[in-house]
């Protein structure tokens, strides 16, 4: 029988004598010692932090990339034309483009400066974006374009 280790155990009876012999094979060709699993492990510990401020690093990149697109097409988008001026329009579009001029620059940096740049981007934004919103009656912020649902006993 093949243990859980891929240890195999076999055992023989001659019958007529009743002499048994058993045998054990194990394939340690190409496996790892307990020593380089040891290490690895402990290799696998020493990179988790780094691994996880990649990610973070990352995931704050994409979300400045991700907010720097949705404001620009926000002011570009053809059904909001009147309801922003044209200067908070030129505002947004200049500043968005130089977060993407310094994203194609920085593509290396670190987590903070990313979230430092939308901040800049957000302070900028966040009063026109507000004021446009406004302006376009909420966007049916209103809630009274679905159904209404009663509770019945």
């Amino acid at each position: 029988d093949i243990d859980a280790n891929g240890i195999l155990n076999v055992s023989a009876v001659d019958k007529s004598t009743g002499k048994e012999n058993k045998i054990t094979i194990t394939n340690d060709k190409g496996r790892l010692s307990k020593d380089d699993i040891d290490r690895m492990v402990q290799e696998a510990e020493k990179y988790k932090a780094e691994d996880e401020a990649n990610r973070d690093r990352v995931a704050a990149k994409n979300s400045l990339e991700s907010y720097t697109y949705n404001m620009k097409q926000t002011v570009e988008d053809d059904k909001l034309k009147g309801k922003i001026s044209d200067q908070d329009k030129q505002k947004v579009l200049d500043k968005c483009r130089e977060v993407v001029s310094w994203l194609d620059r920085n593509q290396m940096a670190e987590k903070e400066e990313y979230e430092h740049k939308q901040k800049e981007l957000e302070k900028l934004c966040n009063p026109i974006v507000t004021k446009l919103y406004q302006g376009a009656g909420g966007a049916g912020a209103g809630g009274s374009g679905g159904p209404t649902i009663e509770e019945v006993d």
